[in-house]
């Protein structure tokens, strides 16, 4: 992973933003010797249009129990 100080930051901010893009490789910001910042490209994830909650569901009791306890 490269790295870059906080000195350097402003002048190769773009820069380090098209490298990360097209690379895919993360930079880490340093400023007195501690990491304080990682610049990566974000992987944008498709979710499904139709579908997408499949399998999110848990049927925990009957699912066909009667509902006149629950009308007053």
């Amino acid at each position: 992973m490269a790295q870059i100080t906080f000195a350097e930051l402003p002048e190769t901010v773009q820069n380090l933003i098209n490298q990360a893009q097209k690379t895919g490789e993360p930079f880490t910001i340093i400023q007195n010797g501690i990491a304080i910042a990682i610049i990566s490209h974000i992987k944008k994830s498709k979710r499904a249009t139709f579908g997408g909650m499949k399998d999110s569901g848990k049927i925990t009791r009957d699912i066909v129990e009667p509902t006149s306890n629950l009308v007053t």
